[in-house]
């Protein structure tokens, strides 16, 4: 193998594994250290940068750094990266003193943003610093979108929400709230100089051919539809016998808001085995915590209406059966059907796009799927005018996912503004890697590698929060369990770095590891390599650092999979061939001019 180009920004950002999983690639465990020093400003901050709603996603984040953690391989649970970020939101003094503060001089280019939810919101936070003029279309009366009409108050409070999005507002935008736009034309015929589509997926999916559907119209309802009406209080109660179908995060939404609406008996039925279900596994715990019933591999087959009122649903029952490739289908028992009982009917079975507005002649490209054709780097479409992110860009994803679009899209948007070529003259990540090293055997970090199993969130008493819908339940780490929480961070971000000029090849990192990840052997092919590791190296998503050819003719190999970041290996080595550097990567966003006034104290 050839050495390895630890240069190469993307390399060592591979190598912190929960911000190279986080869609908008947040400095995780730069973060979590503020925290642990109780600078609970800066690391707000620290997120802002990046996720921009750090109090929204330290409750409602789908978490997918979690699964990517390092301190999963150690023991059973990652660290709870997602609440950590709640900590700093939660303990946080005046932040806006940190944030760009407008006036800013225009730059004479106006941008029309559609939707005002997560992505649009992101592509507003970037672009206004830099003199643009914001105008920002939705049909609701608030800014926030699906986040505002699909997240429960119960998981997401609203001053929560209102606080995180008037940051945006409160940097100029020219809102137009309670505005449907009925046609892309007739925004392009507004002589803006781009248009950011945030429009979201908004219709979800029916099952307008099932038995009993139009007869039981008037208490069968769309989940998403539901939960804003309940957001909106257009709808304050429901039946006491409530089924909800589904088995994602809108159908767990779904089932607990229902309970506390007056439903008595509320189910989720779900086609799929539990274990397979699209919901997050802690959504699930939360709805079974609160006496909801999950019943699985159940498809429905009809909506059973008397006398023009809804009596409740059959259903078949079947198993999963799987063929050689690991396909699923789902086979009936040939049991007899079950029939539910229920007085009203939530239908969560996913969401879909819909884009009646978008005139089919006015240059936006759409796929035969309905979808616009939409480039995956740029965000751009097919008008050279016109940008997509967030749901509407590839279908329902997450709020983590709709801001790092808006923040790739912004980017494109102004190289286009200045004329520049927005695939091949987009800026490169900030990138910096210095020494962590403070004395002969002192690192500036935490490097003790513990047992500590991960702390749990605590809930507010569920007689209250079951009575009221706006009652928050998770009541977020307090500081002092915050502190112990963010101690479990093994600091992936600081690096093993690897000087051959200083080796002697005593072997002494090698006997220090605790997990074998280095080896000193003869080089070859990845894939000889590999078996000739001191430990096994099976993961191979993640790379081996190669060193040049040493005296021996031998090449060090370290599987970046099993390293803990502990130093172990640079404070046993007597010549300082191993060095402990912090590596900070941060994705460079449009809004770049004002980032680099940031100045975060440490």
């Amino acid at each position: 193998m050839k050495p390895t180009d630890i240069k190469d920004p993307e390399y060592f950002h591979k190598v912190v594994d929960c911000q190279f999983a986080c869609p908008a690639h947040t400095p995780v465990p730069e973060y979590i250290r503020l925290i642990a020093e109780q600078k609970y400003d800066e690391a707000y901050m620290i997120n802002w940068d990046s996720n921009v709603f750090p109090g929204v996603l330290g409750r409602t984040c789908d978490r997918p750094c979690e699964p990517a953690c390092r301190r999963g391989r150690v023991e059973k649970e990652p660290v709870a990266i997602c609440r950590l970020k709640r900590v700093a939101a939660d303990n946080k003094g005046d932040v806006k003193k940190f944030m760009p503060k407008g006036p800013f001089k225009p730059n004479g280019k106006k941008i029309a943003l559609l939707g005002a939810g997560p992505a649009s919101l992101a592509v507003a936070r970037d672009l206004a610093p830099l003199g643009y003029e914001i105008h920002l279309y939705d049909e609701q009366k608030l800014g926030g979108g699906f986040m505002r009409s699909q997240i429960p108050a119960f998981r997401l409070p609203e001053s929560v929400l209102n606080e995180e999005v008037n940051y945006i507002l409160d940097l100029g935008i020219h809102t137009q709230f309670n505005h449907y736009v009925k046609s892309l034309k007739e925004i392009l015929a507004k002589d803006y100089d781009a248009v950011f589509v945030g429009t979201g997926a908004p219709r979800g999916r029916d099952l307008p051919d099932l038995k009993g559907r139009k007869e039981g119209a008037d208490n069968i309802h769309i989940g998403i539809n539901w939960l804003a009406s309940v957001a909106f209080e257009h709808v304050s109660k429901i039946g006491k016998k409530v089924i909800v179908l589904g088995g994602g995060n809108t159908a767990m939404d779904c089932c607990r808001t229902a309970r506390r609406l007056g439903g008595e008996q509320v189910k989720v039925l779900v086609r799929s085995p539990f274990a397979e279900m699209k919901a997050s596994p802690w959504e699930k715990e939360d709805a079974q915590h609160e006496d909801i019933p999950i019943i699985d591999n159940h498809v429905p087959t009809s909506f059973v209406v008397e006398d023009g009122k809804l009596k409740g649903m059959t259903f078949e029952k079947v198993h999963a059966v799987y063929d050689d490739k690991g396909k699923r289908s789902l086979v009936p028992t040939g049991e007899p059907e079950v029939f539910v009982e229920a007085d009203d009917v939530l239908v969560a079975i996913g969401q879909e796009n819909s884009f009646p507005w978008i005139e089919r002649d006015c240059g936006v490209e759409f796929d035969k799927w309905g979808m616009p054709v939409v480039n995956n780097i740029t965000f751009a479409s097919s008008h050279n005018k016109v940008f997509f992110g967030g749901d509407a860009a590839f279908g329902p994803k997450n709020v983590i996912t709709a801001v790092a679009h808006g923040h790739q899209a912004a980017v494109s948007m102004h190289l286009m503004c200045m004329g520049k070529d927005i695939m091949n003259e987009r800026p490169s990540p900030m990138v910096n890697l210095h020494s962590m090293k403070m004395g002969i055997h002192e690192w500036a970090y935490d490097s003790e590698v513990a047992a500590d199993v991960r702390y749990v969130v605590p809930q507010a008493d569920k007689k209250v929060t079951l009575t009221n819908r706006k009652k928050e339940v998770e009541l977020g780490f307090d500081v002092s369990t915050g502190f112990k929480e963010a101690e479990r961070c093994l600091n992936c971000d600081v690096q093993t770095v690897f000087s051959e000029t200083k080796c002697i090849e005593c072997d002494a990192c090698m006997d220090v590891c605790p997990t074998s990840c280095i080896t000193f052997t003869t080089n070859g092919e990845e894939d000889d390599l590999r078996t000739r590791l001191k430990a096994p190296s099976k993961n191979r998503t993640q790379d081996l650092y190669v060193s040049d050819v040493l005296p021996t003719k031998r090449v060090m190999v370290k599987d970046e999979d099993m390293c803990l970041h502990c130093g172990l290996c640079a404070e046993r080595c007597p010549t300082s061939a191993w060095d402990m550097q912090q590596f900070f990567y941060n994705v460079t966003k449009a809004g770049k001019i004002w980032q680099e006034d940031l100045v975060i104290v440490k």
